[in-house]
Formats: C-alpha cells, sequence, structure tokens
C-alpha cells in the first residue's frame, strides 16, 4: 500500500511541475550589439506557470502561443551584469522548475572576425563522403539512419575527424576556405546523409561527431590561415525536428487547406522569378514561395516574428560559438524576401566584416543580381537584400557549353564573353561566387569523359576571374559522377583513401593515380600561385572578343598584370599579339605561372598557345 501511495505522489509530482525539455539558445553572450535575446523554453503545458528571473532581472517580452508547450521569453542582456541567471517557473510561490542560463563572454574580437573574399579559393565538401576519421559514430542509437556504405543514398560514416586529419591535404592544395554541407543533425529515416532536412539546429549530428569536434575543426582551420564556412538553411527544416512535431504555432510553417497530409503538404512551383515579376499572379507567387522542397522538409514561415527571431539568433549563435568564417545559404530566393533583409542585416550588424553567400540559382543575371546587397535591379522595386554575396549559376551554365559547343554567333566561347559583359548588373562584382559544379549538379569531369584538359581550361579560368572560385571535393582529382543515371549519391561518391581498407589513397600524392595526379597537380599549383596575387583579388578585367576558339582576358591594377589565353582548339593556335596593345602597353614578357616558361609579350610578336589548353601568363616589362 505504502509503495501503491509512492507511486501516486511521484506520478502527481511529473504531472503537476514544470518539466524543462528544452533551451534554445542553451546560453548566449554579453556585448552583443543587439541586446535583446529571445529564450525558446519548451516543456509539458509550462505556459500555465509564472515565469520569473533570479536577481532581479527584468522580463522585457513573454510570449505565450496557442500551444501550451512554450514560452518565449525575451530579456535585455546588457542589463545582466552577471555570468549566469535562473529562469525559474512557478505556481504561485513555488517554484516548480529552473534552468541555470548563462551569458558567457565573448572572445576578444569577435565582431571584426575575418570572412571570405576574393582573396580566399573555397573547398566544397559533404562531410559523409569525404573521409571517415572515426568509424565509432558511424552508427547512433538516437538516430533512425545507420551507417551502410554498401547504399548509394546511405550513411556512408564520413565526419569531422576525417576532415581534421586530412587538414594538410586542404593547406597543401591551396584552398584556404572549407564549405560543409549543412553538419546539423538529420535525424530522417533515410537519405540524410547530405543534412538539408536538419532536425536540430543547435547539434552537430552525432554521425559526425560533436558541438565541440565542429569548434576543433574552426579552429585547427584558423591556426592554418583558412576559416570554415556553414551551409545555413533558413527555408525549411526536417519533417523530424521536434519543433516541427510540436508546433508553437500553426504558422510555424507553410499549410496548405487543400494539401496532402498532416501538415495539408503542396509541392512548391519552384518558380522564384515570382519575387520580383510585376506581372506575376498570386496563386503563382505563394505556391513558389511557400510550397513545401519536398514531402519531408515543411516550409518554414519566416514573416512569423517568433520563427525569424529563432533563425536569426541561430545563425549568430553557431557564428559566434564556432567561430566562423562565413555562411553559404540554401535556396535563398524560396524565403520570404524582406523578412531574410532583416535575418541578413541582423546579421552584418552584428559582424561588419562577415560574408554570406545565397544560392539564388537563376541563369539570367539580371535575376542572380537582384539577390546581392544594394542591387540597381533590387532598388527598382524598392529592394535590398543586405545579402553580401550570390554564385554565379550564369558562368555555371555557360562555362561547359562554352567548352563543348561549335563556334557560331551566340554559341561557343562567346557565351564566355558575354556572361563576363553583364558584369555591370553587379553592386560588388569582386564579392560572387565563381564554380562550375557543385553538390547539386553533374560532375564536369563527367561532362568531358575525364579529359583533364577540359579541367584545366575551367579551373584555370574561375581561378583567375573576378570573385570567388569554389571548388568541389574530388574535382581536383578528376572524380566523376553521372547524375542522369545515378542520381545525386553518383556526384556524391565516396573520396578514396577516406576509409580505412580503401583500395587506393588520393590523399597522399604518392599514392595518386597517374590520372589523379595530373589533375591534382595543376590544381595545387595554380591555386598557391593564386594565394600571393592581389591584381587576381582585387585587379580590375579587360577581355577581348573570342576569335578562333580562342579567349583572352586580362586582370590588372596599377601594379601588376596577368594575361589568360584559353584555345579551345584541338590543334594549336598562333596569332599575333598586336590585337591586344592597349593591355600590352610597356610589356615585354611574360611568365607561365605553371611552367615557368618565358614568352615575348610584345606588340610585335606572335604567341603559340597549344590546343585545348590555358596560358596564364604574368606581365613584366
Amino acid at each position: 500500500m505504502k509503495k501503491h501511495f509512492t507511486f501516486l505522489f511521484l506520478l502527481f509530482l511529473a504531472i503537476s511541475f514544470a518539466q524543462i525539455q528544452k533551451v534554445e539558445p542553451a546560453f548566449w553572450w554579453h556585448g552583443m550589439k543587439r541586446p535583446n535575446l529571445q529564450i525558446l523554453v519548451y516543456g509539458k503545458d509550462i505556459s500555465k506557470y509564472q515565469v520569473e528571473l533570479s536577481d532581479n532581472i527584468k522580463v522585457k517580452d513573454l510570449t505565450k502561443t496557442e500551444n501550451p508547450n512554450y514560452v518565449f521569453i525575451t530579456i535585455n542582456t546588457d542589463e545582466v551584469q552577471k555570468p549566469s541567471f535562473k529562469i525559474n517557473f512557478k505556481n504561485g510561490k513555488k517554484t516548480v522548475d529552473s534552468y541555470t542560463y548563462e551569458l558567457k563572454d565573448r572572445k576578444p574580437g569577435s565582431a571584426d572576425r575575418n570572412s571570405f573574399s576574393s582573396k580566399d579559393v573555397m573547398y566544397l565538401i559533404m562531410p559523409d563522403r569525404f573521409a571517415n576519421g572515426d568509424p565509432s559514430n558511424d552508427s547512433q542509437p538516437n538516430l533512425t539512419e545507420k551507417a551502410n556504405r554498401n547504399l548509394p543514398s546511405g550513411r556512408h560514416g564520413g565526419d569531422l575527424r576525417g576532415i581534421i586529419n586530412n587538414l594538410d591535404y586542404f593547406q597543401n592544395l591551396g584552398v584556404t576556405a572549407l564549405w560543409l554541407t549543412p553538419a546539423n543533425e538529420d535525424n530522417e529515416k533515410n537519405t540524410s546523409y547530405h543534412g538539408y532536412a536538419q532536425t536540430d539546429l543547435y547539434k552537430i549530428d552525432g554521425r559526425y561527431g560533436t558541438n565541440e569536434e565542429y569548434v576543433e575543426l574552426s579552429r585547427k582551420l584558423q591556426q592554418r590561415g583558412m576559416m570554415l564556412v556553414q551551409d545555413y538553411v533558413t527555408n525549411h527544416w526536417g519533417i523530424s525536428h521536434w519543433l516541427i512535431q510540436d508546433l508553437p504555432t500553426k504558422d510555424w510553417i507553410h499549410q496548405f487547406k487543400d494539401g496532402e497530409g498532416k501538415f495539408g503538404f503542396k509541392r512548391s512551383n519552384y518558380r522564384t522569378t515570382s519575387q520580383f515579376d510585376t506581372n506575376v499572379s498570386e496563386i503563382d507567387k505563394q505556391e513558389a514561395l511557400n510550397g513545401w522542397f519536398d514531402t519531408t522538409m515543411p516550409d518554414l514561415n519566416q514573416s512569423n516574428p517568433l520563427v525569424l527571431k529563432y533563425l536569426t539568433q541561430n545563425a549568430i549563435w553557431w557564428i559566434e560559438y564556432a567561430e566562423l568564417g562565413g555562411l553559404r545559404v540554401d535556396t535563398y530566393p524560396y524565403n520570404d524576401k524582406v523578412a531574410m533583409a532583416k535575418w541578413a542585416k541582423a546579421i552584418t550588424d552584428e559582424y561588419p566584416k562577415f560574408n554570406i553567400v545565397g544560392e539564388a540559382w537563376m541563369y539570367n543575371p539580371a535575376h542572380i543580381s537582384y539577390w546581392q546587397k544594394d542591387s540597381k535591379i533590387g532598388a527598382i522595386d524598392g529592394y535590398n537584400s543586405n545579402l553580401p554575396s550570390v554564385m554565379d549559376f550564369t558562368l555555371f551554365t555557360d562555362l561547359p557549353n562554352a567548352l563543348k559547343e561549335e563556334e557560331s554567333w551566340d554559341k561557343g566561347m562567346i557565351k564566355i564573353y558575354n556572361s563576363f559583359g553583364n558584369d555591370f548588373l553587379y553592386p560588388d562584382i569582386s564579392n560572387i561566387l565563381v564554380f562550375f559544379e557543385n553538390h547539386d549538379t553533374e560532375r564536369f569531369n563527367e561532362i568531358f569523359k575525364g579529359d583533364v584538359r577540359y579541367y584545366k581550361m575551367a579551373i584555370s579560368l574561375i581561378a583567375t576571374v573576378r570573385g570567388i572560385p569554389q571548388i568541389y571535393y574530388g574535382s581536383e582529382i578528376g572524380m566523376r559522377g553521372d547524375k542522369n543515371k545515378g542520381g545525386d549519391a553518383d556526384i556524391r561518391r565516396d573520396f578514396p583513401g577516406g576509409w580505412k581498407g580503401d583500395s587506393q589513397n588520393a590523399f597522399n600524392p604518392k599514392t595518386q593515380t597517374l590520372e589523379q595526379k595530373e589533375f591534382h597537380d595543376y590544381t595545387q599549383k595554380l591555386l598557391n600561385w593564386r594565394k600571393g596575387k592581389e591584381v587576381i583579388h582585387t585587379g580590375k578585367t579587360k577581355h577581348y572578343m573570342p576569335k578562333e576558339k580562342v579567349y583572352v582576358y586580362f586582370r590588372y591594377n596599377d601594379n601588376d598584370k596577368v594575361m589568360v589565353i584559353i584555345n579551345n582548339n584541338e590543334k594549336d593556335q598562333t596569332f599575333d599579339l598586336n590585337r591586344f596593345a592597349e593591355s600590352l602597353n610597356g610589356v615585354s614578357k611574360g611568365k607561365d605561372v605553371i611552367s615557368g616558361k618565358e614568352f615575348s609579350v610584345s606588340t610585335q610578336n606572335k604567341i603559340t598557345v597549344s590546343g585545348k589548353s590555358s596560358l596564364i601568363l604574368e606581365l613584366q616589362k
């Protein structure tokens, strides 16, 4: 009888007392430029209790929603003088639960942290497919999908430790920034390795490692003069996210009355030009912005102030906590653009030198430039995104076509020329990401059947034009993959040598195949040369209309000049240099940055360039 009474009493306590299950963010910092902090507290029926803060700290705002399991507490951190305080939940005079909230001291110089720029080369990694440094974390008891390297779309075991173990490889290659696809927990049932259906925004996925290892990676990169760029997703979460499973408000995500399933799912029409199309119908615009990316990716409602504050604080938390060197934002135009302008401004107000590049997957440069901060195109409808950088999808599209098409009035190398002819549309042309492939696209080396000559021309171009070059893991060793036949998994193959027992190791130049070594050595020499070339980072461009499949351009400033020649012919091409007199004025010779060979480049001379090759010349008087 006594045991029965005790059980009932404990059950009564469990039902009667608040149980704090989640607090986000779990801690914050003193001295932030925007002192108002919104603290989310989650627990069963927690909103029925009174909130009281210790040390006479005032609650600036207390928001309760239709879901009684949430309260949102706003405080002014400038008014908190102590390193910690208690958040108490009270039933009358009795405290039924509490949480000790910590405000940490910021690391000196946090607000002035450096970020990626045109001086950098960004290397894109899918952590699951790069290197398995800790096999013990391949599967986790609390995470649904287990490791299965035999399954192309499954979890393969790559992790943060594998990346940390290969920092010498990155540094020797010449890259200076690592962009990791999302590393936060993605606890969906299958195909969760890509990370874009996140289920916990404050926690690194246990199959990748820990929050502490993420910070370790960032700091070890900084020690080498490198930086970590986080892939941030504001548009959608995974359907298994704990906040989605118990929504704070019905409008936390977009739901459709005429949709399908529990949340009224309706797929996006993906027509993001609707964001600025003056002729757009409202139904098309709403389906583009509010429709879901997929059945497992609920579309977040950034126009909800609670959602926007959550996303803003989470991004700032990771920047401060992990000492990040930048953000890449997924599916940027699918978000509410007014809310996202506030999001970007809040981050760049806190970190004035911080760079954020948004994925605006559009092909028209006017459409892409709309999304860059201070865009004249955006100003037409009174919009300023506050987004510092965008991705050059025009060049991405035109480059492979230019190299494989037969020449005509509007085909072939003229496409590259025309692409750069649109540079005037961008308010900051040096701050755009240039690339020829990424984790969503066909592998460049697959398009050209592994022909290293095309790779050399492409990498030569993106490494010497305006902007920030980005390469995708494995490109530098000739990795291939057929997206059309093998789907996304085939363009996201495991890096050879990243797993114990791999038959071949491409990380070590001594064990690379001859083919891998040719790709790698060219990339390494080019990228390491680029590091010290201010004229490439910030110089001006002058280009000349392609003739006979040969494209020539110059990068120059007051002190330096570089001439780049790309010959897309099968045969060698010899041509007069007098056509380039305005760029060669005062120049007598040029040195090939790859071979070291010297050329006479006075306007009275001719120059010969090998077929299907590029020539990068440092010009001298």
